[in-house]
């Protein structure tokens, strides 16, 4: 499958994402309300079998976050890329641990640095900050008094 046949794939499954042009692999922009079931579609759908979920990142535009998440087929030798756009004040995506396993740590890492709820994840907790950490250390807005990080 070329990249022109998956945007044509993609859009059937998903009518509402928004095909980002320009970038090395195909990138689509989606509702994170739809997240999950368009997720295990991807997974799933004869043709696509995306069925390694190799990157996921958050990043904050101090706006708004974006969740990027990286998936290629083994079995059709081809990548995806998707973002879905979260609320800043109160980030929340459904997680995809369930649709693939890679993804617990990535998750619990957006989570303990950045602060990004995954509803449904199987152990949200922190991974790298002790228990009792306050605040999203890699977050724009995080002011460490101790070691004077701004930025």
């Amino acid at each position: 499958m070329n990249k022109e046949e998956l945007k044509i794939r993609l859009a059937e499954l998903c009518p509402s994402a928004v095909l980002e042009e320009g970038g090395e692999w195909t990138t689509a922009v989606i509702d994170p309300a739809g997240w999950d079931g368009f997720a295990q579609q991807l997974r799933s759908a004869e043709g696509l079998e995306f069925d390694y979920l190799f990157c996921v990142t958050a990043v904050d535009w101090k706006t708004h976050f974006m969740m990027v998440y990286h998936l290629t087929s083994t079995v059709h030798r081809h990548t995806l890329v998707i973002k879905a756009k979260l609320d800043h004040e109160c980030p929340v995506i459904r997680s995809v641990a369930d649709i693939w396993r890679t993804v617990e740590f990535h998750e619990r890492e957006a989570f303990d640095l950045m602060g990004v709820e995954f509803t449904g994840h199987p152990d949200l907790r922190r991974l790298f900050m002790t228990d009792d950490w306050r605040g999203w250390p890699l977050r724009k807005d995080y002011d460490d008094p101790v070691n004077m990080i701004k930025l």
